[in-house]
């Protein structure tokens, strides 16, 4: 009897049954072309631009007539005219003098404070609730008391000044003292800082970022309480030349110098901006999209 021995098929292997792998081909991206865009400097100063072509346009036109607001045409030769007479140069001297005065003494005054009551829970407790207080007084309604306490030279003016400048430095100062993580303070003395390392190292630093947007808008409103301030008995500076304009009815030298105040205003912020971006390296920002 003999036996047949039966051959089954060879039977694939899972390698063989697995679908072989798509040939995928990597092709190099071709170059796209560099979007143009405007340059920041351009656009930020579009703005400005356009409102002093809207200005003169309507000017030409008769749509705003020379009795309302002097043409752009008009406030810049004034402008070339007090210039040549020094008239102007002289005022913006004796204006700045007067807000730089008073920037430091109310800087000084904000900066004090400001270490107290964020660094020692007691000096909160006294200063804090006082200032809250006082900053919801007009400081412009303070001008006659000024006046009665320092009479009508160069004090009320420049301590209208100083007092506009305290509340936002303090305000923004204090805040950025409190606003300091508490877990990088606990980090710090488990290293080993004491009081004044932790105040150096720490705290300041935390604080540096309110401190330079409370700098920007004292900085501004240096610049508004002069306004006010030139307004009583003052013999120079801008305010003097707005007030003898205005019995004349000039709105070219009146306009010129508010124009003057902005650019001065706009200068001193750019000086911040400046500042700002030299001392805050360290800290990472989000600049806004593209």
């Amino acid at each position: 009897m003999t036996t047949k021995s039966l051959v089954l098929p060879e039977q694939p292997t899972r390698a063989d049954t697995a679908p072989a792998p798509a040939r995928v081909t990597i092709r190099g991206t071709a170059k796209t072309a560099r979007r143009f865009t405007v340059p920041r400097g351009v656009r930020r100063a579009s703005g400005p631009v356009g409102l002093v072509l809207l200005w003169f346009l309507t000017s030409a036109t008769g749509i705003l007539p020379e009795s309302v607001l002097a043409s752009p045409v008009d406030v810049a030769q004034q402008a070339v005219e007090l210039t040549k007479s020094g008239e102007l140069p002289d005022a913006i001297a004796a204006s700045g003098r007067r807000a730089a005065t008073g920037f430091l003494i109310g800087a000084t005054v904000a900066l004090s404070l400001s270490l107290l009551a964020g660094l020692f829970r007691l000096g909160e407790d006294v200063i804090d609730s006082s200032m809250g207080m006082f900053r919801a007084i007009p400081w412009v309604g303070l001008i006659p008391l000024f006046i009665v306490w320092f009479g009508i030279e160069e004090t009320p003016k420049i301590a209208l000044v100083a007092l506009g400048v305290t509340y936002p430095l303090y305000f923004n100062i204090y805040g950025g003292i409190r606003s300091t993580d508490a877990q990088l303070v606990e980090a710090a003395r488990m290293m080993g800082l004491r009081r004044l390392g932790l105040i150096t190292y720490v705290i300041l630093p935390s604080a540096l970022p309110g401190a330079l947007v409370g700098l920007r808008y004292a900085l501004s409103t240096a610049w508004l309480a002069l306004v006010f301030a030139e307004q009583i008995n003052a013999d120079a500076g801008l305010g003097y030349l707005m007030s003898n304009a205005q019995q004349y009815f000039r709105t070219d030298v009146i306009v010129l110098c508010l124009a003057v105040y902005a650019l001065l205003g706009l200068a001193c912020d750019f000086a911040v901006r400046v500042l700002s971006r030299r001392l805050l390296t360290w800290r990472a920002n989000f600049e806004g999209e593209a």
